[in-house]
């Protein structure tokens, strides 16, 4: 993952599509269609020479029982939507059911 300082802005660019997932995933964690979106906040201290394990962050206002964080898997094709954005989206056999506006999509019966 490339990181782009400048000033108070940070963009990252992914280098392959197992980034471009995982930043597609935070940003959908992270912004809400409707209402204030999620911070980034650092955890502890990052100290490269001392060890390798990279720099933690929590997301504010995500709580650990969020369904957000519940990976679930659809058995068979089916439309999801999104309640607060009304995004409808296809999903394919087995994958998981995908986040947006910071919630699990429903499945359209």
């Amino acid at each position: 993952m490339k990181i782009d300082i400048e000033k108070s802005r940070v963009t990252l660019f992914p280098e392959n599509a197992e980034e471009k997932a995982k930043l597609e995933a935070i940003w959908k964690i992270l912004v809400e269609c409707v209402g204030d979106s999620r911070k980034l906040v650092p955890i502890g201290e990052y100290i490269p020479q001392k060890d390798n394990k990279g720099a933690s962050f929590h997301i504010e206002g995500l709580e650990p029982q969020d369904s957000s964080f519940v990976e679930v898997r659809v058995e068979k094709e089916s439309e999801v939507y999104c309640k607060t954005c009304n995004k409808i989206v296809i999903v394919k056999a087995g994958e998981v059911i995908p986040i947006c506006c910071g919630k699990m999509m429903e499945i359209v019966e």
